[in-house]
């Protein structure tokens, strides 16, 4: 059964199923370090539920027919069947039903912002908080990594057909697997030194389990999932290479360039791009191009210019790197803040100074050409630009000054603009993002396809899979009939 055929099919109305006695069902939630504890460690914030209290947590579900949660998920994870098997202590079918439909069930239980998807439109929550679809995601497929893992995929004979993948992350991981599971030797090409993408190298530890990252490479190799590192394609080996050697090829290498905030002295030592403070911050050097394998120095005063979860994981990094005081700057309110609420309130928790309306004018240098703090200007809100959040205006006269010795840039990724000399027959849009169908994930070059962040611009890692499953059912396509 295909995703969307899961997506729509009616879901079966449950006789023993008393919905009023379910709203009246308090609401759990697994419990977590504490602020002072967990910012002198590494470790996920939240523990895992225990299996009475998961149990008691999924029957909260009232098994509404027309589930919305589902609806809201981007990849249609059938939550209402995972929890009713959940709930009467089946958590390896609940695992299983979450596997359908997801290659990151583990992940996405973690990192998806469950507050706009499922648990946003869960019925439950129009009367109290919603299931917490999230954790009992991560719970029960963590439950079964613990009880023998997962069910070994059946063997498949081999189609003769090859697919090169660039990127290693959510949408070339969504991509891979369902090709290799249908016979097709499918080989992902990654320019970091180990695999993952995003998941390892842009999300701290305290939000993603790093284990259960190279738990799934090792899945996906027993699954006959190639994965070459190191080789970044378009300058280690031309992609023409690849369209020569395989029989098609899905680009999901992301948008990995920090954007800018065009101010003077933005390379002056002290200042960063996210990236390159998160991994140092995050992972031991051998995880790291040489290039970044210094180690971080000591800082006082760090100060993050942004408002997204990138920025949210950069300050709440700082707090763990022992910072005495760590600032976030941002132009709008918060109200307007694009990520998730419960990471603001972590930062919250564990220190941060948030200064909303305010927007960074100048980095300032102290004697020796290092950062030494930055100017910024209060904002006040105007009318609505393109995106419908209020337009920041300067306010006149209200400059000051924070004081900094690190200053992490957060403003948003861009694609790389040398995909242009890369790849410079594909089209792409003015902001360098790959123009595909979006059906099928088809550039405009025959046998060449592409999605995730390379096409949406920064985005969720759900939607990045989204992408990859409807990238490999066109593939399996073209593969078996040729057709363009």
């Amino acid at each position: 059964m295909t995703r969307e055929e899961i997506r729509a099919r009616p879901k079966p109305l449950r006789p023993d199923v008393d919905r009023k006695a379910r709203l009246k069902l308090p609401a759990h939630l697994p419990k977590k370090q504490a602020p002072a504890v967990r910012t002198g460690n590494w470790d996920e914030v939240s523990f895992l539920f225990d299996e009475a209290t998961a149990r008691a947590e999924a029957e909260r579900c009232i098994q509404c027919p027309g589930a919305p949660c589902i609806k809201a998920c981007p990849v249609g994870n059938d939550i209402p069947g995972a929890l009713w098997l959940l709930e009467h202590g089946d958590f390896d079918g609940a695992a299983n039903v979450f596997r359908q439909t997801s290659e990151l069930p583990e992940m996405c239980g973690r990192l998806c912002p469950q507050e706009r998807l499922c648990e946003g439109h869960c019925v439950v929550g129009n009367k109290a908080l919603p299931v917490a679809i999230g954790k009992l995601e991560t719970f029960t497929t963590e439950w079964q990594q613990a009880h023998g893992g997962p069910p070994p995929a059946a063997p498949v004979p081999s189609s003769g057909r090859s697919v090169a993948i660039v990127g290693s992350g959510p949408a070339g991981i969504a991509c891979a697997e369902p090709l290799a599971r249908a016979g097709h030797r499918a080989v992902i090409y990654e320019a970091w030194p180990e695999p993952g993408g995003i998941l390892l190298y842009g999300i701290p530890d305290f939000k993603q389990n790093k284990p259960a990252v190279a738990r799934k490479f090792r899945q996906l190799t027993a699954l006959g999932v190639e994965v070459v590192t190191s080789t970044r394609i378009g300058v280690d080996i031309p992609l023409a290479q690849l369209e020569r050697e395989y029989d098609a090829v899905f680009l999901a290498f992301g948008a990995t360039e920090g954007a800018r905030l065009r101010l003077p002295h933005e390379d002056a030592p002290g200042v960063y791009r996210a990236t390159d403070f998160l991994v140092r911050a995050n992972l031991p050097a051998e995880q790291l191009p040489e290039a970044m394998r210094a180690p971080l120095p000591a800082m006082r005063n760090v100060v993050v210019v942004g408002g997204g979860d990138t920025s949210m994981d950069c300050v709440r990094s700082a707090a763990r790197l022992r910072a005495e005081r760590v600032t976030l700057i941002y132009r709008r309110t918060e109200a307007e803040m694009q990520g998730r609420a419960e990471e603001r309130k972590h930062a919250v928790e564990e220190g941060v100074v948030f200064e909303y309306l305010a927007a960074p004018l100048a980095i300032l240098l102290d004697d020796e050409g290092a950062v030494r703090g930055l100017r910024c200007q209060r904002m006040r809100l105007g009318e609505p630009d393109e995106t419908g959040r209020s337009r920041p205006e300067p306010v006149p006269g209200s400059e000051f000054e924070i004081a900094a010795d690190a200053l992490v840039l957060a403003v948003g990724y861009d694609v790389d603009a040398a995909w242009g000399e890369y790849a410079p027959d594909i089209v792409r849009d003015r902001w360098h993002r790959l123009v595909v169908d979006p059906q099928t994930m088809k550039t405009n070059r025959r046998g060449v396809f592409g999605g995730g962040d390379n096409v949406n611009g920064a985005d969720l890692v759900v939607t990045a899979m989204a992408d990859g499953h409807r990238a490999a059912a066109a593939i399996k396509h073209y593969l078996a009939d040729g057709k363009w």
